[in-house]
Protein backbone atom coordinates (compact mmCIF):
# COMPACT_ATOMS: atom_id res chain seq x y z
CA UNK A 1 0.00 0.00 0.00
CA UNK A 2 1.34 3.48 -0.71
CA UNK A 3 1.23 5.78 2.18
CA UNK A 4 3.30 8.77 0.56
CA UNK A 5 1.18 11.87 0.30
CA UNK A 6 -1.57 12.30 -2.23
CA UNK A 7 -3.06 15.31 -3.47
CA UNK A 8 -5.71 16.58 -5.79
CA UNK A 9 -4.45 18.93 -8.51
CA UNK A 10 -7.10 20.69 -10.69
CA UNK A 11 -6.49 19.86 -14.49
CA UNK A 12 -5.19 22.51 -16.40
CA UNK A 13 -6.07 22.66 -20.18
CA UNK A 14 -2.80 21.45 -21.31
CA UNK A 15 -3.05 18.33 -18.74
CA UNK A 16 -6.62 17.23 -20.16
CA UNK A 17 -5.47 15.32 -23.91
CA UNK A 18 -3.54 12.69 -21.09
CA UNK A 19 -6.03 12.97 -18.81
CA UNK A 20 -8.52 11.63 -20.85
CA UNK A 21 -6.14 9.19 -22.54
CA UNK A 22 -5.61 7.79 -18.65
CA UNK A 23 -9.29 7.58 -18.18
CA UNK A 24 -9.73 5.73 -21.46
CA UNK A 25 -7.43 3.04 -20.81
CA UNK A 26 -8.68 2.25 -17.06
CA UNK A 27 -11.96 2.08 -18.04
CA UNK A 28 -11.50 -0.15 -20.94
CA UNK A 29 -9.79 -2.67 -18.90
CA UNK A 30 -13.20 -3.62 -17.66
CA UNK A 31 -15.00 -4.12 -21.16
CA UNK A 32 -11.95 -6.23 -22.38
CA UNK A 33 -12.40 -8.72 -19.40
CA UNK A 34 -16.18 -8.69 -19.73
CA UNK A 35 -16.48 -8.28 -22.74
CA UNK A 36 -13.00 -9.42 -25.15
CA UNK A 37 -12.87 -6.47 -26.99
CA UNK A 38 -13.58 -2.80 -26.83
CA UNK A 39 -16.15 -1.13 -29.52
CA UNK A 40 -15.04 1.09 -32.31
CA UNK A 41 -13.18 3.66 -30.82
CA UNK A 42 -12.38 4.94 -26.47
CA UNK A 43 -14.28 4.48 -23.62
CA UNK A 44 -16.03 6.35 -22.69
CA UNK A 45 -15.73 8.59 -26.31
CA UNK A 46 -13.81 11.68 -26.33
CA UNK A 47 -16.67 13.63 -26.80
CA UNK A 48 -18.31 12.49 -23.50
CA UNK A 49 -15.45 13.47 -21.49
CA UNK A 50 -14.99 16.62 -23.06
CA UNK A 51 -18.63 17.59 -22.07
CA UNK A 52 -18.44 16.60 -18.83
CA UNK A 53 -15.81 18.57 -17.98
CA UNK A 54 -17.31 21.37 -19.45
CA UNK A 55 -20.44 21.11 -17.79
CA UNK A 56 -21.60 23.93 -15.34
CA UNK A 57 -19.91 22.96 -11.98
CA UNK A 58 -17.24 20.86 -12.99
CA UNK A 59 -14.02 20.08 -12.27
CA UNK A 60 -11.21 17.82 -13.47
CA UNK A 61 -8.93 16.44 -10.88
CA UNK A 62 -5.70 14.99 -11.11
CA UNK A 63 -4.48 12.59 -8.50
CA UNK A 64 -1.07 12.88 -7.90
CA UNK A 65 1.54 10.99 -5.57
CA UNK A 66 5.09 11.01 -5.65
CA UNK A 67 5.21 13.16 -8.34
CA UNK A 68 3.32 11.04 -10.67
CA UNK A 69 -0.55 11.11 -12.10
CA UNK A 70 -2.24 7.74 -10.59
CA UNK A 71 -5.25 9.00 -11.23
CA UNK A 72 -8.09 11.45 -11.54
CA UNK A 73 -11.85 12.42 -11.49
CA UNK A 74 -14.24 14.60 -12.86
CA UNK A 75 -16.42 15.87 -10.09
CA UNK A 76 -19.80 18.60 -10.25
CA UNK A 77 -20.27 20.29 -7.92
CA UNK A 78 -23.48 22.55 -6.73
CA UNK A 79 -23.07 25.04 -4.55
CA UNK A 80 -26.25 25.59 -4.19
CA UNK A 81 -27.93 22.37 -3.22
CA UNK A 82 -24.95 20.58 -2.18
CA UNK A 83 -25.65 18.04 -3.81
CA UNK A 84 -22.66 17.03 -5.48
CA UNK A 85 -21.74 14.37 -8.25
CA UNK A 86 -18.75 11.73 -8.95
CA UNK A 87 -18.93 11.82 -12.28
CA UNK A 88 -15.98 10.00 -13.70
CA UNK A 89 -13.28 8.32 -11.15
CA UNK A 90 -10.10 6.20 -12.12
CA UNK A 91 -6.79 4.56 -11.14
CA UNK A 92 -4.06 4.64 -13.48
CA UNK A 93 -3.88 0.75 -15.30
CA UNK A 94 -1.62 -0.61 -12.87
CA UNK A 95 -1.61 1.59 -9.94
CA UNK A 96 -4.74 -0.82 -8.45
CA UNK A 97 -4.51 -2.63 -4.98
CA UNK A 98 -2.59 -0.02 -3.57
CA UNK A 99 -5.49 2.24 -1.71
CA UNK A 100 -4.82 4.87 -3.90
CA UNK A 101 -9.04 4.83 -4.48
CA UNK A 102 -9.49 5.28 -1.29
CA UNK A 103 -7.55 7.81 -0.45
CA UNK A 104 -8.36 9.77 -3.16
CA UNK A 105 -11.95 9.42 -2.58
CA UNK A 106 -11.31 10.62 1.23
CA UNK A 107 -9.28 13.71 -0.30
CA UNK A 108 -12.47 14.63 -2.37
CA UNK A 109 -14.68 14.68 0.56
CA UNK A 110 -12.52 17.05 2.37
CA UNK A 111 -11.97 18.89 -0.73
CA UNK A 112 -15.98 19.41 -0.74
CA UNK A 113 -16.89 19.58 3.04
CA UNK A 114 -20.21 21.56 2.32
CA UNK A 115 -21.03 18.22 0.35
CA UNK A 116 -24.39 16.99 1.63
CA UNK A 117 -24.88 14.07 -0.67
CA UNK A 118 -22.29 12.88 -3.40
CA UNK A 119 -23.74 11.24 -6.54
CA UNK A 120 -22.55 8.45 -8.87
CA UNK A 121 -23.01 5.95 -11.52
CA UNK A 122 -21.48 2.36 -12.70
CA UNK A 123 -22.32 -0.32 -15.40
CA UNK A 124 -24.02 -3.37 -13.53
CA UNK A 125 -21.30 -5.54 -15.14
CA UNK A 126 -18.59 -2.97 -13.66
CA UNK A 127 -18.02 -5.48 -10.16
CA UNK A 128 -15.20 -3.81 -8.70
CA UNK A 129 -16.58 -0.04 -8.96
CA UNK A 130 -19.79 -1.92 -7.42
CA UNK A 131 -17.38 -2.95 -4.66
CA UNK A 132 -15.62 0.08 -3.96
CA UNK A 133 -17.97 2.57 -3.90
CA UNK A 134 -20.50 0.52 -1.46
CA UNK A 135 -17.83 -1.43 0.54
CA UNK A 136 -14.54 0.58 0.72
CA UNK A 137 -16.59 4.31 0.13
CA UNK A 138 -19.69 3.80 2.08
CA UNK A 139 -22.09 4.89 -0.97
CA UNK A 140 -25.51 3.36 -0.96
CA UNK A 141 -26.97 1.49 -4.34
CA UNK A 142 -30.56 3.58 -4.56
CA UNK A 143 -31.14 2.82 -7.97
CA UNK A 144 -30.91 -0.08 -10.54
CA UNK A 145 -31.21 0.81 -14.50
CA UNK A 146 -32.68 -1.71 -17.09
CA UNK A 147 -34.61 -1.99 -19.90
CA UNK A 148 -37.68 -1.79 -17.57
CA UNK A 149 -36.62 1.04 -15.77
CA UNK A 150 -33.73 3.14 -17.97
CA UNK A 151 -31.79 5.90 -16.63
CA UNK A 152 -33.74 9.37 -17.62
CA UNK A 153 -30.10 10.77 -18.02
CA UNK A 154 -29.00 8.40 -21.05
CA UNK A 155 -30.13 9.25 -24.25
CA UNK A 156 -31.87 6.54 -25.96
CA UNK A 157 -29.35 3.92 -27.89
CA UNK A 158 -26.52 6.04 -26.21
CA UNK A 159 -24.14 4.14 -24.38
CA UNK A 160 -20.68 3.73 -24.95
CA UNK A 161 -20.52 0.43 -22.99
CA UNK A 162 -21.43 -2.53 -25.67
CA UNK A 163 -24.45 -4.28 -24.82
CA UNK A 164 -24.98 -2.60 -21.77
CA UNK A 165 -28.25 -1.01 -20.47
CA UNK A 166 -28.09 -1.59 -16.81
CA UNK A 167 -26.36 0.24 -14.35
CA UNK A 168 -26.18 1.61 -10.38
CA UNK A 169 -26.71 4.71 -9.39
CA UNK A 170 -25.21 5.35 -5.97
CA UNK A 171 -25.51 8.25 -3.11
CA UNK A 172 -23.64 9.02 -0.23
CA UNK A 173 -25.25 11.47 2.53
CA UNK A 174 -23.16 13.03 4.39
Amino acid sequence: MITDPLSLVVAEAGDLPAFKRALQDAFAVAVVETFGSLPDGPIPSDDDIDATIAASGAVALRIVTEGRDVGGAVVSIDETTHHNSLDFFFIVVGAHGRGLGRRAWLAIEQAYPTTRVWQTHTPYFEKRNIHFYVNTCGFKIVEFFNAHHPDPHQPAGHDDFPGVDEGFRFEKIM
